[in-house]
């Protein structure tokens, strides 16, 4: 009966992952995050039965039940999203404890921003700060603050650096705070392997976005994403870049 812990944490992080898409959705709109659940298109206030997360959507076939208008993909990836990071967490620290708890709440912030920021190209304020405090918090609690507050201050003044040489054509500000958080939570030296891995896929995706035709140079491409990415690979996994290149250096 033990798989019922990480079934019932997977659950958890689906609900949770459900109410992060209203966060999203609803953030700097005039609504609050409380009010009833409607379809976007026609306005009809949802049943119960039509806000279960993931399988609502595939039991409707992605379409709203009254008015038959598509509803976003986003919804289901971010309540999968949401789940297997939050299963994730709990396998990597071996049984719940009040940081895997914090671990959630940096990573549900983590990914309102990334959407959002992919949605509308710009970081709320709210959510990033938000980041830095539990961040530090947790830094502070774990003992290491002293490597984190170092590592996030050089990470995000290296961000902000790009962006005020490049006058904000490369990097936004809000990527600079989000580095700042990230370091505070990743400390040294996952923050470096974090930020070799983001800057690596975001290269490549640009990369491909461009061959594709669907960008061209000067097109905007939101950083958060990436930089999410590479944390989360960091985190789960335990990359290590440094040791990654040092291994493949030896073998070649």
């Amino acid at each position: 009966m033990i798989w019922l812990i990480p079934l019932a944490v997977f659950i958890f992080g689906l609900i949770v992952g459900s109410f992060l898409n209203v966060v999203i959705y609803r953030y700097q709109t005039g609504y609050t995050v409380l009010g009833r659940s409607g379809c976007l298109i026609c306005g009809q206030e949802l049943k119960w039965f039509e806000l279960v997360p993931v399988l609502s959507f595939l039991i409707q076939l992605g379409r709203c039940r009254t008015c038959q208008a598509k509803i976003s993909w986003q919804y289901p990836v971010v309540e999968l999203l949401t789940a297997a990071l939050f299963l994730g967490s709990f396998w990597r620290g071996n049984g719940l404890a009040w940081t895997l708890v914090v671990d959630w709440i940096i990573f549900s912030l983590l990914i309102v921003i990334t959407v959002y920021d992919w949605r509308h190209k710009i970081i709320p304020d709210h959510f990033v700060y938000g980041l830095i405090v539990v961040a530090l918090l947790r830094s502070v609690w774990l003992g290491w603050a002293g490597n984190a507050a170092l590592v996030g201050l050089a990470f995000g003044l290296s961000l902000w650096l790009l962006w005020f040489v490049s006058r904000g054509r490369w990097l936004g500000l809000g990527d600079a705070k989000l580095a700042l958080g990230l370091g505070l939570f990743l400390g040294w030296p996952a923050t470096f392997s974090a930020a070799a891995l983001a800057f690596w896929s975001g290269a490549l995706v640009g990369l491909a976005l461009v061959a594709l035709k669907s960008y061209n140079l000067k097109s905007e491409v939101p950083f958060a994403p990436f930089l999410f990415l590479g944390a989360a690979l960091v985190y789960l996994f335990h990359l290590d870049v440094f040791a990654l290149l040092s291994n493949l250096s030896f073998a070649v």
